[in-house]
């Protein structure tokens, strides 16, 4: 399968932008969360910024907890096997709930979700004071499972030592850096995603 899969390294890094203005730069692609938590719909406000094909169908949970939770306070298990299995578009810019380790049920994480898509991973890290330790342990993470990481996109205010230290570190391209946007309009992410590099899908 051809794509990207955006994870983050926690929750509320900025991972629907990133993969709204990857909408923007690969027009061909479809867009899809599998499962989203919470009363925020993702999928509508990819939809909204980049115009672009969306996959409606997947998991909705109304709590914003962890999937495994939300899940748990619905009655319901997350099974990924049939989840997966249920999408055949391609390209596909998939965006997963919170982080590579965030449970999904009793014994599997979002990582499983990647393997079994089995897409490259794009990071979307934030740039300020912590992020080196939690992107270095996602790239170490992805990594373990023999995932293959398209770089990382650092999102904020600028940071070159931060940038730095992830390059070297974890031996991994930081691919974009992309700065608040404000007001945040679909003009205004059109104009930053033209600045991502054109082969991150291949």
């Amino acid at each position: 399968m051809r794509g990207l899969f955006v994870t983050g390294t926690d929750t509320g890094v900025g991972k629907t932008v990133l993969s709204a203005a990857l909408m923007l730069r690969y027009p061909e692609a479809t867009y899809w969360k599998p499962i989203q938590t919470g009363p925020d719909d993702d999928t509508a406000e990819v939809r909204r910024l980049s115009s672009g094909r969306v996959i409606y169908e997947g998991i909705r949970l109304p709590d914003p907890v962890s999937p495994h939770l939300a899940a748990r306070l619905v009655e319901m298990t997350i099974d990924l096997d049939p989840l997966v299995s249920q999408v055949r578009t391609a390209p596909l810019i998939v965006e997963g709930a919170g982080g590579v380790l965030v449970p999904v049920n009793d014994s599997q994480t979002m990582i499983d979700l990647m393997a079994l898509l089995g897409l490259p991973v794009i990071v979307a890290a934030r740039t300020t004071l912590g992020t080196i330790n939690h992107t270095l342990l996602t790239v170490e993470a992805l990594r373990a499972r023999e995932l293959r990481i398209a770089g990382v996109v650092m999102i904020g205010d600028g940071n070159a030592d931060n940038r730095a230290a992830i390059e070297h570190y974890g031996n991994v391209s930081v691919v974009a850096e992309m700065p608040r946007l404000d007001p945040l309009t679909p003009e205004s992410l059109r104009a930053w995603a033209q600045t991502l590099p054109k082969d991150l899908i291949t």
